[in-house]
């Protein structure tokens, strides 16, 4: 029962993840990069957006005793070395954990290279050559379940309801009144229903749709499964199963779930499409990209999806730190690849 209950539940999260992620094009590596980059914040709106969502959302499922939270303790030197190698990674394998995996479900071979090198850098992490660097690195622990507002207790839902509030007031007050403006100004509608088969099928996502969406998925997920969404562990969980026979368990239900939606999500708007990089340093780029991000995640217990959607709107302080260094390291790289001959 357990298995079957992972099966469909899992499946059915995945592919409504991957539709999204595809609908949307949310891809963390592009919100972080593009900042510095292109001066774009639209994908960095969806994330803020996303995040208010799953917090007020986890606060209320968990007030009312149906969802149990769980923050991560504070490994402090594998939140930042793990958070910048990924930041690093993602970069150079031109998405993050999760855009990575929605890219392979558009026929892009470059992404499924770097999801093979996420997936071997993981278990070099957690099993292999690279454990013990790990290990070293996550042996200073503070504090067991370390939020914001100290230790996690029956406040944090509280705090969590009360910053979600405030940061929905914040964000419709600055981006959406201002929107809304330009709408009326313009006599456009916010939402068009003459047509909304193909506004949800076949046309990209606004920003705010998407973040909106992504946190309500991230929501379900939590209560389907009483645990934060993940990528890196279910890549991991489907190699498991492949080599040892290992029962495949809800994470790696999600992935498969994931690419077969943004499959779905990518064939339905015509954008499917097999594609090979033009050159094999691109593809070596992604090979190494991806086992960056697998050091990076299983360091910090978590990739960006697990840490920053998952950790954040918890008020885990690891998390959050985690969530930084990403982004931090993200911007070392872009500037490395694309700015730095332009200064």
């Amino acid at each position: 029962m357990e298995f079957l209950y992972a099966l469909i539940g899992g499946l059915i999260v995945g592919v409504l993840f991957g539709f999204v992620l595809q609908r949307g094009r949310f891809c963390m590596n592009s919100a972080f990069r593009d900042i510095i980059l292109l001066k774009e914040y639209k994908l960095a709106k969806a994330v803020v957006i996303a995040l208010i969502t799953l917090m007020i959302g986890f606060a209320i499922f968990a007030l009312a005793g149906i969802i149990t939270l769980a923050p991560k303790p504070l490994k402090i030197w594998g939140a930042i070395v793990g958070g910048l190698v990924f930041g690093i990674g993602m970069v150079l394998a031109a998405g993050c954990a999760s855009g990575t995996t929605y890219r392979v479900g558009e026929g892009m071979i470059g992404s499924l290279v770097a999801a093979f090198g996420l997936t071997l850098g993981a278990l070099m992490t957690a099993y292999g050559v690279l454990s013990e660097a790990k290990t070293a690195l996550q042996s200073v622990v503070i504090g067991t379940q370390l939020t914001l507002f100290g230790e996690f207790g029956s406040l944090t839902p509280v705090f969590m309801l009360i910053l979600g509030i405030v940061g929905a007031v914040l964000t419709f007050y600055f981006w959406g009144l201002p929107a809304l403006k330009k709408r009326k100004e313009t006599d456009e509608p916010l939402i068009k229903f003459d047509n909304a088969i193909e506004s949800i099928f076949k046309k990209a996502y606004p920003w705010w749709v998407t973040g909106i969406v992504i946190g309500i998925v991230g929501i379900i997920g939590y209560v389907a499964s009483n645990g934060v969404l993940g990528i890196t562990g279910g890549w991991m969980d489907l190699n498991l199963w492949l080599t040892t026979g290992d029962v495949v368990v809800w994470a790696g239900f999600i992935i498969v779930g994931l690419i077969l939606g943004s499959f779905l999500a990518a064939y339905i708007s015509g954008e499917f499409k097999l594609r090979v990089p033009k050159d094999g340093l691109t593809i070596l780029k992604q090979l190494i990209g991806g086992i960056l991000m697998g050091f990076g995640a299983v360091t910090a217990m978590g990739c960006n999806i697990t840490n920053i959607l998952g950790g954040v709107p918890q008020l885990s302080l690891h998390s959050i730190i985690t969530g930084a260094c990403i982004m931090f390291g993200s911007w070392i790289m872009a500037y490395l690849l694309f700015m730095r001959d332009t200064d």
